[in-house]
Protein backbone atom coordinates (compact mmCIF):
# COMPACT_ATOMS: atom_id res chain seq x y z
CA UNK A 1 0.00 0.00 0.00
CA UNK A 2 2.78 2.40 0.85
CA UNK A 3 4.51 1.78 -2.49
CA UNK A 4 1.31 2.45 -4.41
CA UNK A 5 0.72 5.69 -2.55
CA UNK A 6 4.25 6.92 -3.33
CA UNK A 7 3.79 6.25 -7.04
CA UNK A 8 0.44 8.06 -7.03
CA UNK A 9 1.95 11.08 -5.25
CA UNK A 10 4.83 11.24 -7.73
CA UNK A 11 2.43 11.16 -10.67
CA UNK A 12 0.28 13.92 -9.16
CA UNK A 13 3.38 16.05 -8.53
CA UNK A 14 4.51 15.68 -12.14
CA UNK A 15 1.06 16.54 -13.45
CA UNK A 16 0.81 19.65 -11.27
CA UNK A 17 4.30 20.79 -12.27
CA UNK A 18 3.45 20.33 -15.94
CA UNK A 19 0.21 22.26 -15.53
CA UNK A 20 1.97 25.14 -13.72
CA UNK A 21 4.67 25.36 -16.41
CA UNK A 22 2.08 25.47 -19.16
CA UNK A 23 0.12 28.15 -17.34
CA UNK A 24 3.26 30.31 -16.89
CA UNK A 25 4.19 29.97 -20.56
CA UNK A 26 0.66 30.81 -21.63
CA UNK A 27 0.59 33.83 -19.35
CA UNK A 28 3.92 35.23 -20.67
CA UNK A 29 2.70 34.86 -24.25
CA UNK A 30 -0.41 36.85 -23.45
CA UNK A 31 1.47 39.74 -21.72
CA UNK A 32 2.49 42.72 -24.01
CA UNK A 33 6.18 43.59 -24.28
CA UNK A 34 7.20 46.73 -22.34
CA UNK A 35 7.72 49.83 -24.53
CA UNK A 36 11.36 50.45 -25.50
CA UNK A 37 13.25 53.33 -23.70
CA UNK A 38 13.63 56.28 -26.05
CA UNK A 39 17.08 57.90 -26.13
CA UNK A 40 16.39 60.41 -28.84
CA UNK A 41 19.12 58.83 -30.93
CA UNK A 42 18.37 56.29 -33.62
CA UNK A 43 20.68 53.30 -33.71
CA UNK A 44 20.67 49.72 -34.89
CA UNK A 45 20.68 46.84 -32.44
CA UNK A 46 24.46 46.59 -32.80
CA UNK A 47 25.16 50.28 -32.30
CA UNK A 48 25.97 51.78 -28.88
CA UNK A 49 23.32 53.98 -27.30
CA UNK A 50 25.29 57.26 -27.41
CA UNK A 51 22.61 59.23 -25.55
CA UNK A 52 22.97 56.95 -22.58
CA UNK A 53 26.70 57.48 -22.35
CA UNK A 54 28.56 60.39 -20.75
CA UNK A 55 29.79 62.97 -23.30
CA UNK A 56 33.10 62.13 -24.86
CA UNK A 57 36.12 64.17 -23.84
CA UNK A 58 38.31 62.80 -26.60
CA UNK A 59 37.71 65.86 -28.81
CA UNK A 60 37.56 69.48 -27.53
CA UNK A 61 34.64 71.70 -28.48
CA UNK A 62 35.22 73.89 -31.56
CA UNK A 63 37.02 77.11 -30.69
CA UNK A 64 34.85 80.25 -30.80
CA UNK A 65 36.07 83.08 -33.03
CA UNK A 66 37.98 85.77 -31.21
CA UNK A 67 36.41 89.25 -31.04
CA UNK A 68 38.86 90.69 -33.55
CA UNK A 69 38.34 87.94 -36.08
CA UNK A 70 36.65 89.13 -39.23
CA UNK A 71 34.90 86.92 -41.77
CA UNK A 72 36.58 86.53 -45.09
CA UNK A 73 34.76 87.97 -48.02
CA UNK A 74 34.97 90.48 -50.83
CA UNK A 75 36.67 93.72 -50.03
CA UNK A 76 34.15 96.41 -49.15
CA UNK A 77 34.03 99.79 -50.84
CA UNK A 78 34.64 101.57 -47.56
CA UNK A 79 37.29 100.40 -45.13
CA UNK A 80 36.71 100.51 -41.39
CA UNK A 81 37.44 104.08 -40.30
CA UNK A 82 40.24 104.90 -37.93
CA UNK A 83 39.39 106.49 -34.60
CA UNK A 84 39.86 110.03 -35.94
CA UNK A 85 38.17 109.41 -39.28
CA UNK A 86 34.55 109.59 -40.33
CA UNK A 87 32.87 108.19 -43.45
CA UNK A 88 35.26 107.79 -46.39
CA UNK A 89 38.11 109.26 -44.41
CA UNK A 90 36.33 112.51 -43.57
CA UNK A 91 37.58 114.46 -40.60
CA UNK A 92 35.77 114.13 -37.26
CA UNK A 93 38.50 115.34 -34.92
CA UNK A 94 40.57 118.48 -34.59
CA UNK A 95 43.62 116.32 -34.09
CA UNK A 96 44.36 117.97 -30.76
CA UNK A 97 42.71 118.59 -27.42
CA UNK A 98 40.93 121.64 -28.85
CA UNK A 99 37.21 121.54 -29.61
CA UNK A 100 35.81 123.02 -32.83
CA UNK A 101 32.32 124.48 -33.08
CA UNK A 102 30.93 124.41 -36.61
CA UNK A 103 27.81 126.11 -37.97
CA UNK A 104 26.04 124.91 -41.12
CA UNK A 105 23.63 126.19 -43.78
CA UNK A 106 24.21 129.94 -43.45
CA UNK A 107 24.66 132.69 -43.65
CA UNK A 108 21.23 133.76 -42.46
CA UNK A 109 20.39 137.45 -41.88
CA UNK A 110 18.48 136.69 -38.68
CA UNK A 111 20.54 134.04 -36.85
CA UNK A 112 24.10 134.36 -38.17
CA UNK A 113 24.58 137.84 -36.64
CA UNK A 114 23.34 136.53 -33.27
CA UNK A 115 25.78 133.62 -33.39
CA UNK A 116 28.62 135.93 -34.37
CA UNK A 117 27.78 138.30 -31.51
CA UNK A 118 27.86 135.48 -28.93
CA UNK A 119 31.14 134.11 -30.28
CA UNK A 120 32.68 137.58 -30.14
CA UNK A 121 31.42 138.10 -26.59
CA UNK A 122 33.25 134.98 -25.42
CA UNK A 123 36.26 135.44 -27.73
CA UNK A 124 35.60 132.14 -29.50
CA UNK A 125 36.57 131.33 -33.08
CA UNK A 126 34.46 128.85 -35.01
CA UNK A 127 34.02 127.36 -38.48
CA UNK A 128 31.11 128.30 -40.76
CA UNK A 129 30.04 125.85 -43.47
CA UNK A 130 28.21 128.13 -45.86
CA UNK A 131 25.75 127.39 -48.66
CA UNK A 132 26.63 129.05 -51.96
CA UNK A 133 23.28 130.63 -52.73
CA UNK A 134 23.16 132.11 -49.22
CA UNK A 135 26.68 133.45 -49.58
CA UNK A 136 25.66 135.08 -52.86
CA UNK A 137 22.53 136.58 -51.28
CA UNK A 138 24.31 137.88 -48.15
CA UNK A 139 27.92 138.75 -49.00
CA UNK A 140 28.06 141.16 -46.05
CA UNK A 141 27.67 138.22 -43.67
CA UNK A 142 30.53 136.35 -45.33
CA UNK A 143 32.60 139.47 -44.82
CA UNK A 144 31.58 139.63 -41.16
CA UNK A 145 32.51 135.97 -40.62
CA UNK A 146 35.97 136.51 -42.10
CA UNK A 147 36.48 139.83 -40.30
CA UNK A 148 35.88 138.11 -36.96
CA UNK A 149 38.56 135.54 -37.71
CA UNK A 150 36.39 132.49 -38.30
CA UNK A 151 37.18 129.71 -40.77
CA UNK A 152 35.08 129.14 -43.89
CA UNK A 153 33.87 125.80 -45.22
CA UNK A 154 32.13 125.02 -48.53
CA UNK A 155 28.72 123.38 -47.92
CA UNK A 156 27.55 123.05 -51.56
CA UNK A 157 25.51 125.47 -53.62
CA UNK A 158 21.98 124.72 -52.42
CA UNK A 159 22.40 121.99 -49.79
CA UNK A 160 21.94 119.09 -52.19
CA UNK A 161 21.98 116.03 -49.95
CA UNK A 162 22.27 113.80 -53.02
CA UNK A 163 25.24 115.68 -54.43
CA UNK A 164 27.53 112.72 -53.83
CA UNK A 165 25.47 110.64 -56.26
CA UNK A 166 25.91 113.13 -59.11
CA UNK A 167 28.55 112.86 -61.79
CA UNK A 168 32.05 114.11 -60.91
CA UNK A 169 31.60 117.03 -63.33
CA UNK A 170 28.34 118.04 -61.63
CA UNK A 171 29.94 117.80 -58.18
CA UNK A 172 32.92 119.89 -59.28
CA UNK A 173 30.69 122.55 -60.83
CA UNK A 174 28.62 122.76 -57.64
CA UNK A 175 31.59 123.10 -55.31
CA UNK A 176 33.39 125.57 -57.58
CA UNK A 177 30.29 127.75 -57.91
CA UNK A 178 29.98 127.85 -54.10
CA UNK A 179 33.61 128.81 -53.61
CA UNK A 180 33.27 131.50 -56.28
CA UNK A 181 30.29 133.00 -54.44
CA UNK A 182 32.30 133.10 -51.21
CA UNK A 183 35.27 134.73 -52.92
CA UNK A 184 33.00 137.23 -54.62
CA UNK A 185 32.33 138.56 -51.11
CA UNK A 186 35.90 138.11 -49.83
CA UNK A 187 38.42 137.65 -52.67
CA UNK A 188 41.16 136.57 -50.29
CA UNK A 189 39.02 134.03 -48.45
CA UNK A 190 40.63 130.65 -47.84
CA UNK A 191 38.23 127.74 -48.16
CA UNK A 192 40.02 124.73 -46.80
CA UNK A 193 37.08 122.44 -45.98
CA UNK A 194 34.01 120.92 -47.60
CA UNK A 195 31.08 119.40 -45.71
CA UNK A 196 28.69 117.18 -47.61
CA UNK A 197 25.05 118.09 -46.87
CA UNK A 198 23.43 115.51 -44.64
CA UNK A 199 26.79 113.80 -44.15
CA UNK A 200 25.96 111.69 -47.22
CA UNK A 201 29.55 111.06 -48.25
CA UNK A 202 30.54 109.09 -51.32
CA UNK A 203 33.88 108.34 -52.92
CA UNK A 204 33.21 110.71 -55.87
CA UNK A 205 32.38 113.72 -53.69
CA UNK A 206 35.41 113.11 -51.47
CA UNK A 207 37.61 112.75 -54.55
CA UNK A 208 36.36 116.00 -56.09
CA UNK A 209 36.64 118.08 -52.94
CA UNK A 210 40.16 116.77 -52.41
CA UNK A 211 41.10 117.66 -55.98
CA UNK A 212 39.85 121.19 -55.29
CA UNK A 213 42.13 121.41 -52.26
CA UNK A 214 39.48 120.97 -49.57
CA UNK A 215 39.42 118.56 -46.63
CA UNK A 216 36.20 116.52 -46.24
CA UNK A 217 34.80 117.70 -42.92
CA UNK A 218 32.41 115.57 -40.86
CA UNK A 219 31.66 115.82 -37.12
CA UNK A 220 31.77 113.89 -33.86
CA UNK A 221 28.91 115.54 -31.94
CA UNK A 222 25.48 116.17 -33.45
CA UNK A 223 22.76 117.59 -31.18
CA UNK A 224 20.31 117.50 -34.13
CA UNK A 225 19.54 121.17 -33.58
CA UNK A 226 18.19 121.31 -37.14
CA UNK A 227 15.11 119.51 -35.79
CA UNK A 228 14.56 122.38 -33.33
CA UNK A 229 14.47 120.15 -30.20
CA UNK A 230 14.84 123.13 -27.89
CA UNK A 231 17.80 124.67 -26.11
CA UNK A 232 17.76 122.20 -23.20
CA UNK A 233 18.10 119.15 -25.45
CA UNK A 234 20.86 120.78 -27.49
CA UNK A 235 22.79 121.71 -24.35
CA UNK A 236 22.45 118.21 -22.89
CA UNK A 237 23.74 116.46 -26.02
CA UNK A 238 26.69 118.79 -26.52
CA UNK A 239 27.81 118.69 -22.88
CA UNK A 240 27.50 114.92 -22.52
CA UNK A 241 29.11 113.98 -25.84
CA UNK A 242 31.86 116.55 -26.35
CA UNK A 243 35.38 115.55 -25.45
CA UNK A 244 38.90 116.68 -26.35
CA UNK A 245 39.25 117.01 -30.10
CA UNK A 246 35.53 116.91 -30.86
CA UNK A 247 34.05 118.65 -33.87
CA UNK A 248 30.56 119.82 -32.91
CA UNK A 249 27.84 120.28 -35.53
CA UNK A 250 25.28 123.08 -35.15
CA UNK A 251 23.28 125.30 -37.51
CA UNK A 252 22.89 129.05 -37.93
CA UNK A 253 20.40 128.80 -40.81
CA UNK A 254 17.94 126.52 -42.55
CA UNK A 255 14.98 127.14 -40.26
CA UNK A 256 14.13 128.41 -36.80
CA UNK A 257 17.48 128.50 -35.02
CA UNK A 258 16.40 130.39 -31.93
CA UNK A 259 16.92 127.23 -29.88
CA UNK A 260 20.51 126.98 -31.12
CA UNK A 261 21.18 130.62 -30.24
CA UNK A 262 19.67 130.15 -26.76
CA UNK A 263 21.67 126.97 -26.24
CA UNK A 264 24.88 128.63 -27.38
CA UNK A 265 24.39 131.38 -24.81
CA UNK A 266 24.57 128.79 -22.02
CA UNK A 267 27.00 126.42 -23.71
CA UNK A 268 29.87 128.79 -24.39
CA UNK A 269 30.88 129.55 -20.79
CA UNK A 270 30.63 125.88 -19.79
CA UNK A 271 32.60 124.64 -22.80
CA UNK A 272 35.26 127.29 -22.23
CA UNK A 273 35.61 126.09 -18.68
CA UNK A 274 36.29 122.55 -19.93
CA UNK A 275 38.08 122.99 -23.26
CA UNK A 276 39.92 125.35 -25.53
CA UNK A 277 37.59 126.32 -28.38
CA UNK A 278 39.22 127.11 -31.71
CA UNK A 279 38.31 127.41 -35.36
CA UNK A 280 39.59 124.64 -37.57
CA UNK A 281 42.92 125.83 -38.93
CA UNK A 282 42.78 127.57 -42.29
CA UNK A 283 45.63 126.94 -44.66
CA UNK A 284 46.22 123.40 -43.41
CA UNK A 285 45.18 120.30 -45.38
Amino acid sequence: MSGARLRTAAVVTLVVAALLGSAYTLGRSLMPDPPPHSTGVSASVTDPHYADQPPSTDFPAPARPTPDASPSGPETDQQAPAEDEGPYGSRISTGSSQVALTFDDGPDPRYTPQVLALLKEYHVKATFCVVGENAEAHPELIQAIVADGHTLCNHSWNHDENLGKRSPDTIQADLSRTSDAIRAAVPTARIEYFRQPGGNWTKPVVSVCTELGMVPLHWAVDPSDWTAPGAKAIINTVLTQTGPGSIVLMHDAGGDRSGTVDALRDLLPVLLDRFQLEALPAGTT
